[in-house]
């Protein structure tokens, strides 16, 4: 997917944000470069290709294959606010998280069980042209008390990827049915849901 950029040019943030434009910036190791990049076209890209998956961004004509590292979210509007962008380097390896796709109805979920998801990503190292842009994990044959772990996932990833998480953590179970005893006159209560995207800041393998 492409998403057009611009160089910064000189205004506040916010005007820039008033204007339909995200502020935004690409780098590496050899290059810090603020640029502009349009919030529509954005919150397309970013949908589509999360994290994990490479975006080709264009600035003033020039084209680089980035990754999103970091986007800073406004929590009240739930739009993005700023965006990091980080240029990759063909022939260099790069961590990554990868989503983790659960596919099938586990067997013990049908017998009454519960499937209890641990791990939504995986972390791994690999060249940017070997980035998938998820991982399937096929919980039909799991019966209450069974579980997958990430080392269930080695088959289903690209030969040329290192898994950098342990690999005996545990990414889903299907577990009993839990008995919630209720309380007359007891109140939930409702904790605050904090919004946010993008992935911790990795370097280069």
């Amino acid at each position: 997917m492409r998403i057009n950029a611009e160089k910064r040019a000189p205004g506040t943030a916010a005007d820039l944000r008033r204007t339909g434009k995200l502020p935004a910036v690409v780098y590496n190791k050899e290059l810090n470069e603020s640029i502009t990049v349009d919030m529509r076209d954005f919150d397309k890209a970013f949908r589509a290709q999360g994290t994990s998956s490479l975006i080709d961004l264009v600035i003033d004509g020039t084209e680089r294959s980035v990754v999103v590292k970091q986007v800073q979210m406004d929590k009240r509007k739930r739009v993005p606010m700023h965006v990091d962008f980080y240029a990759v380097t063909a022939n260099r390896p790069l961590e990554v998280h990868v989503p983790i796709e659960f596919v099938g109805t586990a067997v013990g979920v049908r017998d009454g069980g519960m499937l209890d998801v641990q791990r939504r990503e995986i972390k791994i190292s690999v060249l940017p042209r070997f980035i998938p842009n998820h991982v399937e994990a096929d919980v039909s044959a799991l019966a209450v008390g069974d579980s997958l772990h990430v080392k269930d996932l080695i088959a289903k990833l690209p030969s040329e990827a290192h898994i950098l998480d342990e690999l005996d953590l545990a990414i889903v179970a299907v577990v009993p049915p839990r008995v919630v005893e209720e309380t007359e006159g007891a109140e939930a209560v409702t904790q605050p849901e904090v919004i946010g995207a993008g992935t911790e800041e990795q370097e280069e393998g």
